[in-house]
Order: C-alpha cells, then structure tokens, then sequence
C-alpha cells in the first residue's frame, strides 16, 4: 500500500489554491478554539484541531497558514483525512488485525510515554517542595565551609581490570615503569572507549569516593592501586592538583551539598518505604 505523505496530501490543495486564490473570509468575529471550521459527514472540524497541527510547523509554514490562501489549503487538509478515515471505516479497515495491533501497539507506546512523564514530573515537583522547605537547600555558609576544608581539584588517569590478579600484576609493572601506562592500557584496562587515555578532573565530592581519598593522599606523579569498585579494579595515577578560587569554585560545591543532601534524603526514605534489590553485584 502506497503511504499518502503530508506533502501528497497538501501539494493538490495548494496547487489548486494557487491557480484560484480565495479571498479572506468576511466575517469579523475570531474564532475561538471550539469553533467549527469544517463539517466532513459526522465529525466536525475545529479551529483547535487545526492550530494543534500548525503548532508542529515550521515558521515558514505557519506564516503561510496566517494567510487566506494558506488557511484554506491547511483545512483542506484535515479535511481530507477525514474523508479518507471515513471512508476507510466504511471499508471496515479499522476492524481489520493490521489496524487493531498497529493501534494496539501505540497505545502501549503511549502508556509508557505517560508513566514516565508522570514520574519525571513528580520527580521535579519533588525537589521544588524539598528546596522550599529547605532540605536541600544549600547557604553560602555551607559553601564556604566547604571550600575551607577542600579548596582543590585533583586530575588522574586510571585503568580499570576485570580480575584482582591481573589488576595486581600490572600494578606492579607500573610501579617500576610509569612509562608503560599507554601499553598496558591498551592492553589491560577495560575501561569506557570514551574514557580510555584521558584525564579525569574532580574536586571532592564529584568523583568515585574511594579513588578520592587515594587520590587525595597521594604525591602527584604516583601510582596507587589497586581498588575495588563495581566497575572492576582501579589503579591510577594522579597527575596534577591545584587550589580553586572560591569564584570558580562556589558552583560546583553546591552541586555537591545539594546531591549529598539529596542522598541523605534519600537514603532516610529506605526506611519509610521497603526497597528491595534482588540484583547482587559480581
């Protein structure tokens, strides 16, 4: 069956448009969202109908559609497909298996689409009321609190290893030659491609706690490892670290209040609800 396209649909009404340009309607009065448009049979069409369509246009094409020429050619569209649907009816395709698992299948699709909405929304409504009643709120105090005990950013690189001998064995292959990083990356770290051969830069508080603390306590220039985190063994090396203004650093030191603040809420909701994860990590 040959698919019928906005376009095979639209282009005969502007074409006939065009060699017969209509006037603009005479009467005064704007119509209003119920206003009726068009009758096709039994359905009415209605001015709402038709601005819900024009609303998914391009500017070009709703400045068309303010036009007389173009107003007409939009309803004629919907026109159209009203009599196609009516007519398709009348075929009986909308009893047909095609049409009921098609429309089946969409209405599960929609479903979805509604559920997670509704679940993002809540999730927004959510924080709004947690800030105003000052749960996760965050006070220039707060920051500066912060910042006075970690004032820094620490950059590393890391390799990550599936197995704790393997992990060990090329720890202390880098102990004695750093040099070797890149071949034994290559060869070892199992790592995220985006993240293989780059540094990671973090303040505390943004980065993966355990390789925090490593990292914090370690010379620039060293080796650590190895450290078990769900994603496998770690071994890194820090790189560099240096003091952040207050200026640059306040931002991200509410981000950080504001996650540990919203965890902590969190974590106190686990024993208001019962979570139950049957999932164990390897």
């Amino acid at each position: 069956m040959r698919k019928l396209s906005l376009f095979t649909l639209l282009f005969p009404c502007i074409f006939c448009a065009c060699q017969k340009p209509q006037a603009a309607p005479q009467d005064p009065a704007t119509p209003t969202a119920e206003t009726v448009i068009a009758q096709v049979g039994p359905v009415s069409i209605t001015q709402k109908q038709l601005d819900d369509r024009l609303a998914v246009l391009g500017q070009e094409d709703q400045a068309f559609a303010q036009t007389a020429v173009g107003r007409r050619n939009f309803i004629n569209l919907l026109v159209r497909e009203q009599l196609i649907a009516l007519d398709a009816k009348d075929e009986k395709l909308d009893q047909s298996d095609v049409y009921l698992t098609a429309l089946e299948d969409k209405r599960a699709q929609l479903k979805d689409i509604y559920n997670e909405y509704a679940t993002l929304l809540l999730g927004r409504l959510w924080e709004e009321n947690m800030l105003e009643k000052g749960i996760l709120s965050v006070t220039d105090e707060e920051i500066n609190a912060y910042y006075d005990k970690y004032p820094y950013e620490m950059t590393i690189k890391q390799l990550i290893i599936p197995d704790a001998q393997t992990a060990d064995a090329v720890w202390r292959e880098l102990k004695r030659s750093k040099s070797r990083w890149k071949e034994l990356e290559r060869q070892y770290s199992k790592a995220p491609d985006q993240s293989k051969g780059k540094e990671i830069t973090f303040m505390p508080g943004e980065f993966i706690p355990e390789l925090e603390v490593i990292a914090a306590n370690s010379p620039t220039g060293s080796v650590q490892g190895f450290v078990k985190t769900a994603q496998g063994f770690h071994i890194i090396m820090k790189t560099r670290e240096r003091r952040l203004s207050l200026k640059d650093a306040a931002p991200r030191i509410r981000a950080i209040l504001e996650n540990q603040k919203t965890d902590a809420a969190l974590n106190a909701l686990q024993n208001k609800y019962k979570v139950v994860i049957y999932e164990q990590d390897e």
